[in-house]
């Protein structure tokens, strides 16, 4: 059973190894130490998307990032969180795009963090622009706190640092926004934990990371502020869920 405790009591349980907890990740303390924690954070970049996916306000009407005046502050609490949250030979994976990178970079060094691996995922199409180049990669922060005791399960013979996978496009569906394809995620997942370890995503989004920890055979605790992303995350956890409804 993952131990912690939270100020909400709004909370998804697959089963005792898989629960989602709908709260701010700063109301949220863990009683057991993460092996890994995934976290693909707003960007603040004012992306509006079909979900409100984060806000302080989790009754907001629409889609609001983080402000970019408040976003340093909300990405050093991020971090600060993850860094008191995981073990000491843990890892964290951490998203970011290149709008707020230095503060993302800032927030890593200044915590403690050691940045093991910088990767770029490449991905197939951008938003299309007029007067400047089409962004079509996000960068992936490979972070851990001792850089001589970490998991690393080699992904191949010749892991290089430039990712290549396609996003999918959600044809007529109703998604939480910038939805992340599952290989991306598996490949953080296999490459920095093992089967039964403890992963946490502190800002869950629309449940991505449960559903890959589910196939993985990964314990996951995910946080999310945004109740109203429940339906999404349960039409993405469904087989599971459904499991758990006849074994009940």
């Amino acid at each position: 059973m993952i131990k912690f405790e939270s100020k909400s009591n709004k909370i998804l349980e697959v089963d005792e190894d898989h629960i989602v907890v709908f709260d701010d990740f700063r109301n949220v303390s863990l009683k057991e130490e993460a092996d890994l924690i995934f976290a693909d954070p707003p960007f603040g970049i004012n992306f509006r998307g079909n979900h409100l996916t984060y806000h302080r306000t989790p009754d907001a009407l629409s889609y609001v990032e983080v402000p970019r005046e408040e976003y340093p502050r909300f990405i050093r609490e991020l971090v600060e969180w993850c860094y008191k949250a995981l073990k000491p030979t843990g890892s964290m994976w951490l998203l970011s795009g290149w709008n707020n990178l230095r503060h993302v970079l800032d927030a890593v060094e200044d915590v403690g963090f050691i940045q093991l691996n910088h990767i770029i995922w490449k991905y197939q199409f951008g938003v299309f622009t007029r007067r400047r180049f089409v962004t079509s990669h996000y960068h992936l922060l490979l972070l851990v706190k001792d850089k001589k005791n970490y998991t690393f399960n080699k992904p191949e013979h010749y892991p290089e640092d430039v990712w290549i996978i396609k996003r999918t496009y959600h044809h007529n569906e109703e998604t939480a926004g910038n939805e992340l394809p599952d290989n991306l995620v598996e490949r953080c997942i296999i490459t920095s934990s093992n089967p039964g370890d403890l992963v946490v995503d502190p800002v869950l989004g629309s449940g991505t990371t449960m559903r890959v920890c589910l196939r993985l055979n990964r314990r996951c605790l995910g946080i999310e502020i945004n109740s109203l992303l429940e339906k999404r995350i349960r039409e993405k956890l469904r087989v599971w869920l459904e499991q758990k409804c006849m074994i009940d």
